[in-house]
């Protein structure tokens, strides 16, 4: 196994980045740290220093930690909106697309866990008053409810409240992807085996009778 270098510091003056630059290299940076040490340990402070910014330079662009947080929360329920949206219109829509959406989730879970813990952890306490927040996590479940209108309409799907059925088949796949990123899976680390058992008796739950 070849040996793992430390992760340095980078010497960069702020002076250096651009403004839209350094918003970006503020947010991959924090994702970067999430994934190492938890969202926990993250601070604006620390962030600065390894990017080798000042604090008036850091501040210009996210106010405090939550702000930074919203940020990267954004950037994810975007992430996933489009990942999810890609799989349905890929498959067909009806039950490939569905199905399809169901590994999507779970694959972005695994791809993008710094950015899932976020989004999903309880972290970001200011998002009820971060319009944009809400409009970017809701565009993501939005899309699955639509993908479950589509399919009443088709004769597919039971004719429950489609937001309720929504909510079932997301508190399904929100626990695989947990256990797959918390790596309490065991042989199945990224939790195929288990999403496609639980694809398949999501769909017969849901099936219109």
């Amino acid at each position: 196994m070849a040996r793992q270098e430390p992760v340095r510091r980078r010497s960069k003056p702020a002076d250096q980045y651009h403004h839209g630059d350094l918003r970006r290299a503020l947010v991959d940076e924090t994702v970067r740290l999430i994934q190492a040490h938890g969202v926990e340990w993250l601070t604006l402070r620390t962030i600065g220093e390894r990017l080798g910014v000042s604090r008036t330079a850091l501040y210009r662009h996210f106010s405090d930690k939550q702000a930074l947080l919203g940020a990267v929360g954004r950037e994810g329920f975007r992430l996933l909106r489009v990942a999810l949206s890609e799989a349905w219109q890929r498959h067909g829509k009806g039950r490939p697309g569905f199905e399809a959406m169901a590994i999507a989730y779970v694959g972005f879970a695994v791809t993008h866990p710094a950015h899932y813990r976020v989004m999903f952890g309880g972290f970001v306490e200011s998002c009820a008053k971060d319009t944009e927040f809400i409009a970017e996590a809701n565009g993501a479940f939005d899309v699955l409810v639509q993908s479950l209108v589509d399919q009443q309409q088709a004769g597919i799907v039971r004719q429950d409240d489609p937001r309720m059925l929504a909510l079932f088949i997301w508190a399904s796949v929100h626990g695989t992807a947990m256990l797959a990123i918390d790596g309490q899976l065991g042989d199945d680390p990224r939790g195929e085996q288990l999403n496609r058992f639980a694809i398949e008796r999501l769909r017969a739950a849901i099936a219109r009778p």
